[in-house]
């Protein structure tokens, strides 16, 4: 039996250890703990959940609506993870010398979500990308965010493998005025969709793409694309997480093959404070 001297001795650690992670802490509860209980006391999964409270507090057709009713209830009622109000800031490069980047802000347009995903806004409004390819959908909020500003013409083809989540990421699309032209979701694994988007979609070349989905399917993901042809020079890849929970072998691949300029934007996790995150920018310089 341990002795209270020595249990009173382990006290200032175990302090010492909740107050250090403490923001993982609450993640686990926000994320876990809450998610559990939201789950058996409503009947409905997560993802349902913040569909009903975008439904009943957005306005339809507005997409800044959706996603000022997405961040409101990812911040303050349940935990979800999407890109988030906070990605953006300052760029490092983390494997040696520290780089800038000019983040270019329409405010006119982000005059309700004047920070919601300010990399992937400047990369849409910057690049007019008339080919998106969005490696998960989950709930839409990255479709309808990206859908936005994309230039007349442009479309995205946005990859979802969960047939659940993505019944719901349709009508969160639809409800913020998107139509098929506009945005077209094809539920399927993306190890399975990537070698049918030339056969099957008709495309030739992919201008944007944003990753999202499983962090471990980030290099072999990117290795399809490179091998499909689709990807030409200078098309942008933006890889969101890679530094929580990570994407280690993704980041080891980018800094070695010598087929892209990159840079590392400094985050916080979404909906989030204290753990610090990142999103990989890729730049395709074609076959050496």
């Amino acid at each position: 039996m341990v002795s209270p001297a020595i249990a009173l001795a382990f006290i200032p650690l175990l302090l010492t250890l909740i107050i250090r992670y403490r923001h993982f802490f609450l993640l686990f509860y926000r994320a876990v703990l809450v998610r559990i209980w939201k789950d058996i006391s409503t009947g409905l999964s997560r993802e349902e959940r913040v569909y009903e409270y975008v439904l009943t507090h957005a306005t339809p057709g507005d997409p800044e609506s959706i996603l000022v009713a997405f961040d409101t209830w990812c911040s303050k009622v349940e935990y979800i993870s999407n890109i988030g109000p906070k990605k953006g800031g300052s760029v490092i490069e983390p494997f040696c010398q520290v780089l800038s980047v000019t983040i270019v802000c329409d405010l006119r347009r982000h005059c309700f979500t004047s920070c919601a995903g300010k990399i992937l806004d400047r990369l849409v409004v910057e690049r007019s990308p008339l080919t998106v390819l969005e490696l998960g959908t989950h709930c839409g909020y990255s479709t309808v965010l990206m859908a936005r500003s994309l230039p007349l013409g442009g479309r995205i083809y946005s990859v979802e493998m969960d047939k659940t989540n993505a019944a719901i990421s349709e009508k969160i699309i639809r409800l913020a005025g998107l139509d098929d032209d506009t945005v077209e979701l094809i539920v399927s694994p993306s190890d399975e969709v990537i070698p049918r988007l030339r056969s099957d979609y008709g495309l030739e070349r992919l201008d944007l793409v944003f990753m999202d989905h499983w962090k471990k399917s980030y290099l072999t993901d990117l290795q399809m694309l490179e091998g499909s042809g689709l990807l030409g020079k200078g098309s942008i890849i933006l890889a969101d997480n890679v530094l929580f929970p990570g994407a280690p072998k993704f980041l080891r691949y980018i800094r070695k093959c010598g087929l892209y300029e990159w840079k590392i934007h400094r985050a916080t996790l979404e909906y989030s404070q204290g753990i610090r995150d990142g999103m990989a920018e890729l730049m395709y310089l074609g076959i050496k």
